[in-house]
């Protein structure tokens, strides 16, 4: 009989899995727990707590996988249950979501026992938080001068977003959906589900964001969550597209406040491109310190 119990997220898993998380200390997005908990109603998500690990269940492609059960202390355990786990339900035993740090671990314990790919368009684009918060340089001049601009033409302010300020974004969110429908794939209406949940449980999940004004117009926001103690990931950033240096300002500022609230920061996280060329130039325009690569690791001794 497995020793492992699955069950759904919700928001009292919080208290145990942020421990959790800060001791991986990874500069993935995979493990938050605001993210589980905000993408639940895409990606149902089941979690166990295994030792000091967590252990995450969910369907791929219509099969049953599992994500590294990250955490501190021994992971033979921890994936031996899993094993155990899978070969009970008669399934394969697979993971998603896997870093190099990862492959070299169970390549360490597990020598030949695992094969992995590389997971096409699930990188995290990783940036270093100095270079977003000034534009510093070259290769971020164009991003400085669009900054540049958008401060000489508006009258601006850039608050913390509270509850007070979420019904606001709320109202930019839906123009900004209508207008973007077109260029966007089906999972602009996954995101969407995912901003509401995240706005409804933003104090209780922790989150922080910010939100950018001009004369008291809200023309974007953006929020996300500690990944690491020193990395920020963002889960989520909008602005008003026709609006010169509006999406470069919102990038900046938050970072600025986001260094302010933890000054061990390091990095931002700004997640995947979700295989959408028009995601994969804009992430890439930003010059990322490097992606962060995923892969797929398969039982297959």
């Amino acid at each position: 009989m497995s020793s492992l119990t699955f069950k759904p997220v919700t928001l009292c898993d919080k208290a145990w899995v942020d421990p959790i998380v800060m001791a991986e200390n990874s500069p993935s997005a995979d493990y938050n727990f605001g993210n589980m908990y905000i993408w639940d109603k895409t990606y149902r998500q089941l979690i166990c707590r295994f030792e000091n690990r967590m252990m995450t269940r969910f369907d791929y492609d219509g099969e049953t996988a599992f994500v590294f059960p990250i955490g501190s202390g021994p992971l033979v355990p921890a994936i031996d249950a899993l094993r155990a786990f899978c070969a009970e339900k008669g399934i394969p035993f697979v993971m998603l979501g896997i870093t190099e740090k990862h492959v070299g671990e169970l390549d360490a314990l597990y020598p030949g026992c695992f094969t992995f790919e590389k997971g096409a368009d699930y990188a995290d684009y990783v940036y270093s938080a100095e270079k977003l918060a000034t534009y510093a340089g070259k290769a971020l001049h164009g991003k400085k001068n669009h900054c540049n601009r958008f401060e000489a033409e508006h009258d601006w302010d850039f608050l913390p977003l509270t509850r007070e300020l979420i019904p606001g974004c709320l109202d930019m969110l839906n123009v900004w959906s209508e207008e973007n429908a077109d260029r966007l794939d089906s999972s602009i209406v996954e995101e969407y589900d995912a901003i509401i949940r995240a706005f409804a449980a933003y104090e209780k999940l922790g989150l922080e964001g910010g939100v950018l004004r001009s004369s008291g117009e809200i023309l974007g926001f953006s929020l996300g969550e500690m990944a690491s103690p020193d990395t920020f990931n963002v889960h989520f950033e909008k602005a008003e597209i026709d609006i010169n240096g509006a999406y470069p300002m919102v990038c900046r500022e938050l970072t600025r406040m986001v260094m302010q609230n933890h000054p061990d920061l390091r990095y931002i996280n700004r997640e995947d491109d979700m295989g959408l060329e028009s995601l994969r130039k804009s992430k890439l325009s930003y010059k990322p310190e490097f992606l962060l690569e995923k892969y797929l690791a398969r039982w297959t001794a």
